[in-house]
């Protein structure tokens, strides 16, 4: 499961810097989260960073990009290769 941006997005900036994955960006009108980026913080923390912070609390389960615990690890592993073969 990746997390998705509502339109109840307000633009206040908090959750762009929090995500470890660098998913989160400034869209034309709101921000948006790219979904193959998106581990829900799996590998990196407990819970999902941005929820966590979102004052307006628009940042659900995309329900078109639903994937296991499991799948959502091996993205991370799979990014942190691609992270760690760069340094």
């Amino acid at each position: 499961m990746s997390l998705m941006i509502t339109d109840d997005c307000i633009n206040c900036d908090v959750c762009e810097p929090e995500c470890p994955n660098e998913a989160i960006y400034q869209g034309e009108d709101i921000y948006e989260i790219d979904s193959d980026k998106c581990t829900e913080c799996v590998g990196h923390f407990d819970n999902p960073q941005c929820q966590e912070v979102c004052p307006v609390d628009c940042i659900p389960v995309n329900p078109s990009r639903i994937e296991t615990k499991e799948a959502l690890q091996k993205k991370y592993e799979y990014l942190m290769k691609g992270v760690l073969d760069r340094n």
